[in-house]
């Protein structure tokens, strides 16, 4: 498993540096999940279709799509992007059978901060002075009865249940994002994943990974690399490095 080139963005004192891969795993034909690592500025995408037919994998491609031709910094224009995804992401599945949905993860860079565009349960994680932090909640019934406690995350309803999204590209009601403003630091590792990463790894996996001494391409192809120890998902994931310019 290997990751892509890497790719730099400099802003406002700070270098990023990025990397990107996905994998298809054992359990589907194909790859439901979809990313984007810009090269000309900083944004990253991740989505991952709901279900394994045609409704997900357009939903996933056009979700993604349309969110990187009009996404730009700042909470107006993000929820704007994310107004047109679920739009287009409604006329795309139209006239296709069955579920048209997707989650969609992205980081929008702006000088030294990140906004971070919230949909479903893909993920986005941050690692700074060795302490990996979620940054993001996920948008499942799992979630809010593990939060509020009346489910357990081993017990069989809770198993059920994070499959029952509250908020996806594709909901009948159009939910819109959580929009997160995060400043960042040199030192700090952002990692987007779908939860063919995160449903796969434990956190604690995760945070042995990205806080070993490898460069954003090598910590990618690793993480991706043991999700196939079981390949139960499509497993997909962006590392953003931040430095000192």
């Amino acid at each position: 498993m290997s990751a892509g080139p890497e790719i730099t963005w400099t802003t406002d004192g700070l270098t990023l540096t990025a990397a990107a891969a996905t994998v298809v795993g054992y359990r589907y034909d194909a790859n439901y999940d979809v990313l984007h690592l810009d090269p000309a500025r900083p944004v990253a995408v991740v989505a991952d279709g709901m279900g394994d037919g045609p409704g997900s994998a357009t939903a996933g491609r056009t979700a993604v799509g349309t969110f990187i031709a009009s996404a730009a910094p700042g909470p107006k224009a993000l929820l704007a992007a994310c107004a047109e995804v679920q739009r287009a992401v409604h006329a795309a599945g139209r006239d296709i059978p069955g579920l048209t949905g997707c989650t969609l993860t992205a980081f929008v860079g702006d000088g030294d901060l990140a906004w971070l565009v919230q949909l479903g349960d893909s993920r986005a994680y941050r690692l700074r002075n060795g302490l990996l932090e979620l940054l993001t909640s996920d948008h499942t019934m799992a979630w809010l009865g593990i939060v509020h406690g009346w489910l357990t995350l081993d017990s069989e309803a809770g198993h059920r249940a994070g499959y029952q999204l509250t908020r996806y590209a594709g909901h009948p009601e159009s939910p819109a994002p959580d929009i997160l403003a995060v400043p960042l630091h040199p030192g700090d590792r952002l990692l987007l994943c779908t939860d063919g990463v995160h449903g796969q790894l434990s956190y604690e996996h995760l945070q042995v990974a990205l806080t070993a001494d490898r460069p954003p391409h090598a910590t990618v192809s690793r993480l991706l690399a043991d999700t196939l120890q079981t390949g139960e998902d499509n497993a997909t994931a962006i590392l953003i490095d931040i430095a000192h310019r």
